[in-house]
């Protein structure tokens, strides 16, 4: 479910909302793309910010970019497709293939610097994922601490004491 800004910009700008079935469609047969992938809201107010800053990327870009949105309930399997791991994000593609993403929201010329950029760039493969700084850490000690486990286990050494 989208915020009723984003309905009423979406309603307004006429932008197809996509699923992960039909995404490839539009990026495939649109040329130079953007993907708008919001977020709940509720958990990130700045998807109401890209919402209206996005009609306004579209004007400076000479409507060279066509823009969509995509469905609350792709989200997370665009994001694996994608690899990004911040909402909202902008996903740039041409042609089909991928040109770079903008996770959460920017200052206008920051837009206006990293969007020319990527859209003068050769198409790549999609980067692999990126965990987050602290997350990585936590995951590295929950793998280690599950390791540690498995080995007692695998010796038959019990982390409780045994009274004898």
């Amino acid at each position: 479910m989208f915020s009723p800004l984003l309905e009423s910009i979406i309603e307004r700008e006429n932008w197809p909302v996509l699923t992960d079935k039909t995404v490839d469609d539009f990026i495939n047969t649109n040329g130079e793309t953007v993907l708008f992938i919001s977020g709940n809201a509720k958990r990130f107010p700045e998807s109401n910010d890209v919402a209206v800053i996005l009609p306004e990327i579209i004007k400076a870009t000479r409507g060279r970019l066509k823009a969509a949105v995509i469905a609350t309930d792709s989200e997370r399997e665009i994001q694996k497709r994608f690899h990004f791991n911040k909402f909202p994000a902008l996903i740039f593609n041409r042609d089909g293939g991928y040109l770079g993403v903008i996770p959460k929201v920017l200052d206008w010329a920051d837009y206006m610097r990293a969007i020319p950029e990527m859209l003068n760039r050769e198409v790549s493969e999609i980067p692999g994922f990126k965990m987050p700084e602290g997350c990585r850490d936590e995951v590295a000690k929950a793998i280690s601490a599950k390791k540690k486990n498995i080995e007692k286990d695998t010796l038959g050494i019990h982390a409780e004491p045994t009274d004898y």
